[in-house]
């Protein structure tokens, strides 16, 4: 065999050195080796509406999707996808020109910053972040400026997004800012106040805008999700992410979608193209037809999770952590301190063995590792009685 020429060179491009196996991925497998509750990655354990299932049998059935979709997605989808954002928002899209079904959010995620970012451009991201947020910034060569929601302790303890910093991060370089509302993994949703200082900010500073919104059908209690898209001076400049993933609970299918002003939706194609060309092609037909679904699915489907999320916050604050409760997407993060501990990776990779359960450590979604370091998340998009005996076994601590 041949020796390799150079063999001092990694060969990990540079851009990813800093990304290894994810934590996802660790946590999981540790649940699988001890037989715990994986309360850490976050995707359910129960297949979403039969009908949608159905609608997916059929369209292999019928011979639809089979082979390579349109580059834009399907007709079907893409107008359904501009019909949901009308009737839920009153924000009125070309299914033609201004909507591009992914292979998943995190595709979507991928094309648009691939597309929009030039090396050294600054990408602000609000931190704590969904990993592939980093990863993507970096294989676009940008610069991740990361301005951090702040705990904030009291009667409705919650992470908030400090304004002023978020305007003192934006600099000349500044292309892009990267927003997530509802927010992974706090569980925070931005209110209409913080929304619109965005908008704001992004107008007086000429930005793009990104804004991950897979959760938007996770909302509860009086939290309203309100797309940014919606702010004056927004829709030309923003593109909004979608999924069907988090909201009909097949995260296998990977189909999302991303709606803007026909320029940007050029733009991520013309990146999209070479990434997965096409995917979930007999998906996106049973998608489609889920998008069509009554308000009333859409009000069961957040009722029973808030319901999860209490049932989850109770558990968690009677065994003793200190509780964000979440007013969005299906994660309560918790503060370890009052359990004595500080160290959320030593926390979560020693509590399958106290505990039987597997949670996250927040810290892998900073930068400012410190600033994450006792926070620790949990999923609830799990069944009742898989919650009930979680919270028995956290009990134990």
């Amino acid at each position: 065999m041949t020796a390799m020429t150079d063999t001092s060179r990694p060969f990990l491009n540079r851009r990813l050195t800093e990304f290894g196996t994810t934590i996802f991925a660790e946590m999981s497998a540790l649940a699988l080796r001890t037989g715990s509750i994986n309360l850490g990655q976050g995707f359910p354990d129960t297949d979403g509406p039969q009908e949608v299932r159905e609608a997916a049998v059929r369209a292999l059935r019928d011979g639809r999707g089979n082979q390579y979709p349109p580059g834009p997605g399907i007709p079907e989808l893409r107008t359904a996808v501009a019909a949901h954002q009308q009737r839920r928002y009153g924000l009125t899209y070309d299914p033609d020109t201004e909507v591009l079904v992914t292979a998943g959010a995190t595709e979507a995620i991928a094309a648009a910053l691939l597309a929009l970012v030039e090396p050294g451009d600054e990408v602000i991201a609000l931190e704590p972040y969904y990993d592939s947020y980093a990863a993507c910034i970096a294989l676009a060569g940008g610069t991740r400026v990361p301005v951090t929601l702040r705990p904030h302790i009291g009667e409705s303890a919650s992470f908030r997004l400090d304004l002023d910093e978020l305007r003192d991060a934006v600099t000349d370089r500044t292309r892009l800012l990267l927003i997530n509302t509802p927010h992974n993994p706090t569980g925070t949703v931005l209110t209409r106040a913080e929304l619109a200082a965005v908008a704001e900010l992004a107008v007086e500073r000429d930005l793009l805008v990104v804004t991950d919104e897979v959760y938007e059908h996770l909302v509860f209690d009086d939290a309203g999700h309100v797309p940014l898209a919606t702010f004056p001076g927004m829709r030309e400049r923003t593109v909004t992410i979608g999924s069907a993933g988090k909201t009909f609970s097949f995260t296998g299918w990977k189909v999302g979608w991303i709606t803007s002003a026909p320029g940007l939706v050029t733009a991520v194609r013309s990146a999209k193209q070479f990434l997965t060309y096409v995917a979930s092609g007999p998906f996106q037909y049973a998608v489609a037809e889920a998008l069509a679904l009554p308000d009333s699915y859409f009000t069961a489907f957040r009722d029973d999770l808030e319901a999860k999320r209490d049932l989850l916050v109770a558990g968690l604050t009677e065994a003793g952590f200190g509780v964000f409760r979440p007013t969005g997407t299906y994660f309560v993060t918790t503060d370890i301190r009052p359990l004595g501990e500080r160290d959320g990776f030593a926390f979560c990779r020693g509590l399958p063995e106290r505990a039987g359960v597997v949670a996250i450590p927040n810290a892998v979604f900073y930068d400012h590792r410190e600033a994450g370091a006792p926070f620790v998340r949990f999923a609830f998009c799990k069944r009742t009685e898989v919650l009930q005996e979680a919270v028995k076994r956290l009990g134990a601590l």
